[in-house]
């Protein structure tokens, strides 16, 4: 299989976003907007980008694999985990599904809560048309316990800087949870904020991921730096 031949500056950006590598993992910074998996829109995604990069670095004339052992929305940037043998991706898909994954999100917020720090605990359903998840009560059909802890870090000139440990997965969970603490994420349109941003993206960063290799069995823990469009954050 060919792939397609990246310009020297697409291959230096994909180049410089890499956060770890072995033969069987590779962790990349994404950006706001880019998919992580195929969707409706059949536009390339962020392993189509890699598999190009690793054909050209490696001088590889076959079939690169790249597993996706899990996914962040398309508006939402920072660390994703890619598996490059189907071990790996076996294995990785496992520890995201027993919880096994530590994962930190970054989140620019309009309203500050009243409470520096807490515990939300949600029954979540979700509108399918609307590819949206919203707080609903225990016993709803297809409700879902939605967990996180939130502390309140920092600010910018207009915002407020959480950190959040995503403790379930449900689908728009942080966004959900945090529009309905009143504190919508900046740019998030679909969750109350009042403004979107210029890159169509939102200010919500997976911003570290911590797990054991699932073949070495090494503690592995990567951070993602900030989108260089975030506003500066006060000292």
């Amino acid at each position: 299989m060919e792939y397609p031949l990246l310009p020297d500056e697409v291959y230096a950006d994909l180049e410089g976003r890499i956060l770890y590598e072995d033969n069987h993992l590779l962790v990349v910074n994404k950006r706001a907007g880019e998919i992580v998996q195929g969707d409706k829109t059949g536009d390339p995604t962020l392993g189509d980008a890699y598999k190009a990069f690793i054909a050209r670095r490696d001088n590889k004339p076959g079939r690169v694999f790249l597993g996706v052992p899990h996914r962040l929305d398309r508006p939402v940037s920072g660390v994703v985990i890619l598996a490059k043998t189907s071990k790996a991706l076996e294995r990785m898909s496992a520890l995201f599904r027993d919880g096994e994954v530590h994962k930190t999100y970054w989140a620019l917020c309009c309203g500050a809560p009243q409470e520096a720090e807490g515990e939300l605990r949600d029954w979540l359903g979700r509108n399918e048309k609307q590819n949206k998840a919203f707080v609903t009560r225990e016993g709803s059909p297809g409700a879902k316990l939605a967990i996180l802890r939130y502390k309140h870090i920092g600010d910018t000139e207009r915002y407020h800087l959480l950190e959040v440990e995503l403790l379930t997965g449900r689908h728009h969970q942080i966004r959900c949870q945090l529009a309905h603490l009143g504190c919508p994420v900046k740019g998030d349109l679909k969750y109350g904020a009042p403004r979107s941003n210029p890159d169509g993206g939102i200010c919500l960063h997976a911003r570290q991921i911590r797990f054991t290799h699932p073949v070495s069995h090494t503690e592995i823990t990567c951070c993602a730096p900030l989108p260089p469009s975030w506003p500066p954050l006060h000292p």
